[in-house]
Formats: structure tokens, C-alpha cells, sequence
């Protein structure tokens, strides 16, 4: 783009999560190359965040699901479109991307969307649902995992697919930055006993990404302790079932449920081991290449997108999803590793983990030849997405 340009991006709300922290660095990107950045979502925790970029919000209720809802954010949109000189509009979730596809298609503007999961097709027309993803002119793959689903599912043509992964901000996640009393605070404030080894799952508290899983291998690693660290969401009832289960295992004093942690650079430098446990496949699983920028010994579920940045024994190690028994095995394998095996695989680890910096420029540079195809004339319905 080599003339200032105005991008909006459209998602839900705007609280913790992949897909918004996404959003904040596309936002941070464009500001500092000189662009407009729109946000348009329902609101929530991270607005003053990505206004303090520089970036502008617009509120819109953009997290609901009702046809007439999603038919009625279509004309919103197409008016902010209008109203604020929009260029290029970029979606990142199903709903409001029906949303801003009519509105783009309306207003002639380039459409592009970022694919971030393996979305469910567990009821009739779900995949023609989940199929709006994957009608941008240009479709961003976070991780080649993604990239073999949107093929296999949606026959997306490599003249439009994009593989551009998430990653890590290199500078935020670096150990060299974070002071040892901010980790001493949090191990303190979790009530881990100085000099216990701790073990860190971070992710929001749901079923499939595992906790109970770890609570289990925890059960066969005597002295050790194990945080989970993610927001419940809501799932107050889940959060009593993990509880319940220490409590029969005998872990109950070993294992916290610390809710949302700010400093997760200082949260990962804490632990002993960091933890991917998840059942089902990760899009990308951005905690993992977070533990890895931070020199961590990471182990992963064998599955999904940690597949192409956790080389066994090199740069972390993965285990069967769900088998709390080979969990357990390799945390005691990284526990008895001495510090210069732990040093060597810390260094692998960062070497190996994406970065934030590659994926902005990558993400700009998809705009950009949206941007230059708009100019040349090959807006409307020679945009090869709308025939998708």
C-alpha cells in the first residue's frame, strides 16, 4: 500500500482471545505504516487498548448470530464503509463476515478473511455456514494445518489462499526482558512453594483444551504443582468438575485455577514446564510459540498446528492427546533435564517460534495486492472470492 489506506476489520467483541489479539496487531501495523485502522466490533475489554494504538472503534452488535441480525450489521456496515473511505474490509469470524461479505460486495471493496479454525459441522448447513470464510478474495490460513482443511473442505485455489501464521511478539516474549520479581510475585500469589516444580497449561477453561487431562498426569508426579491459567468463560460448572477431580486424585493442594494472568511472559518464565494438552486439533495454538519465544521446555498434544513448531526432543516434545499417563512421562523426562540440555532446547525453542513482526508484514503485504488489483480495475465481480 503505498498510499495511506483505510482498513476496517470486523469481528465480535473485542475481549481476550487469539482472534482479538490478532485484530490489535493488524490494528498496530497499519498505524505505524501510516494507515487507518477501523475496528468494528461489540465492544469489550481490549477497545482502550486498541484505541491507545491509535486505531479507531466502531461499536456495532456485531456478536450476534440471527439471520435478521447479521442482514441488518450488513447495511451498518456498508454505511461505515461509506462514512469512513474504506478500502478494504477484513473479517475474522463467521457471523459478522456475512455481515461485512454483502457490505464489501455492495460497496466494491476488496474482501479478505482470516481462517483461524477447524470450525464444527456438527448440525446440517453448518459447513455452508462456515463456508463464508473461505469466500475472500484473499483467504489467510494461520497455520498449514488450516491450510489442508480450507483445501479439503472448501476447494479454496492457491490464487487466493494465503498461509500467514500467527505468532509471537519477539520483543513482549522475551526472557531477557522480564524482571525475576515479577515471576517470584506471580509463583507467590498462585501459592506455589519456592523451588516446587511448575507445570503451566494457559487457556481459557474449556473441555477440549485438556485441563483435566494434566490434573490427571499431575496425580503421578509427586511434588510437583500444576496452573491453569485462562478465564473460565462462564463455565463455573467445568471449573467445579476440575476441582472435584484433584480432590479424588489427590492433588487438590497442587492444583490452581488462577483465572485470567496478565503478565503471561512472567506466567511462562514461572514455569518448569508449559503444557498444550488439547483434545482437539489448534489452528495454531499461539501459547505454545509464546512458551517457545520464551526459551520454555514446551510439550504439546500431537495434533494440529503445534505440529509444525514443536520438533520432538528439539524444540520441545509431544505426546497422544488425552493419554494423562505419556503427559506425565514426559513432564518427569523435562523435570530430570539438566540445565544445559534445558539451555539448548530453550534456544531451538525461540529460534523456532514465528513471529508477530512476519506476520503483520505478510498480513500488509495480502493488502497491499488487494489494494494494487482495486486500483488496476479488478474490483466487482472480477474478484475471484465472490464466485466462491
Amino acid at each position: 500500500m503505498e498510499s495511506p489506506a483505510t482498513i476496517l476489520q470486523v469481528l465480535p467483541a473485542l475481549d481476550a482471545g487469539g482472534v482479538e489479539r490478532g485484530t490489535l496487531e493488524i490494528a498496530a501495523a497499519l498505524v505505524a505504516a501510516g494507515h487507518r485502522a477501523v475496528v468494528a466490533s461489540a465492544g469489550g475489554r481490549l477497545v482502550p487498548a486498541l484505541e491507545a494504538l491509535g486505531a479507531r472503534h466502531v461499536t456495532l452488535p456485531l456478536a450476534t448470530k440471527s439471520p435478521w441480525g447479521v442482514w441488518r450489521n450488513a447495511a451498518r456496515l456498508t454505511g461505515l464503509i461509506a462514512a469512513e473511505g474504506v478500502a478494504l474490509v477484513h473479517a475474522r469470524s463467521r457471523a459478522p463476515a456475512w455481515s461485512a461479505l454483502w457490505a464489501a460486495r455492495r460497496a466494491g471493496v476488496p474482501f479478505v478473511t482470516t481462517y483461524h479454525a477447524t470450525y464444527s459441522e456438527n448440525f446440517p448447513g453448518k459447513r455452508a455456514y462456515n463456508a463464508v470464510m473461505a469466500k475472500g478474495d484473499r483467504v489467510i490460513a494461520i497455520s498449514h494445518h488450516i491450510a489442508d482443511h480450507i483445501r479439503a473442505r472448501h476447494g479454496v485455489g492457491e490464487d487466493r489462499l494465503r498461509i500467514i501464521p500467527r505468532g509471537a511478539d519477539l520483543s513482549l516474549f522475551d526472557p531477557a526482558r522480564v524482571e525475576p520479581a515479577r515471576v517470584a510475585a506471580l509463583r507467590t500469589a498462585w501459592g506455589v512453594p519456592e523451588g516446587a516444580p511448575l507445570i503451566l497449561l494457559p487457556g481459557r477453561l474449556t473441555r477440549w483444551k485438556g485441563q483435566a487431562v494434566l490434573v490427571e498426569a499431575l496425580a503421578r508426579l509427586p511434588g510437583a504443582h500444576a496452573v491453569l491459567a485462562g478465564d473460565a468463560q462462564g463455565r463455573e460448572g467445568f471449573v467445579a468438575e476440575l476441582q472435584a477431580l484433584a480432590g479424588r486424585l489427590g492433588a487438590s493442594d497442587r492444583t490452581h485455577v488462577v483465572g485470567h494472568v496478565a503478565d503471561m511472559s512472567a506466567a511462562l518464565l514461572a514455569a518448569n514446564v508449559v503444557v498444550h494438552a488439547s483434545i482437539q486439533p489448534e489452528g495454531f495454538g499461539r501459547t505454545v510459540v509464546e512458551a517457545q519465544a520464551m526459551g520454555r521446555p514446551v510439550i504439546a498434544s500431537d495434533l494440529g498446528a503445534p505440529r509444525e513448531t514443536v520438533e520432538q526432543g528439539v524444540t520441545g516434545w509431544r505426546v497422544p492427546p488425552g493419554d494423562a499417563a505419556a503427559l506425565a512421562g514426559a513432564i518427569a523426562h523435562v523435570l530430570a533435564l539438566d540445565g544445559a540440555a534445558l539451555a539448548r532446547l530453550g534456544q531451538a525453542a525461540r529460534a523456532a517460534a514465528p513471529s508477530v513482526a512476519a506476520m503483520q508484514a505478510a498480513t500488509l503485504a495480502v493488502y497491499s495486492e488487494m489494494l494494487s488489483g482495486a486500483a488496476a480495475g479488478s474490483r466487482g465481480g472480477s474478484h475471484s472470492g465472490r464466485s466462491t
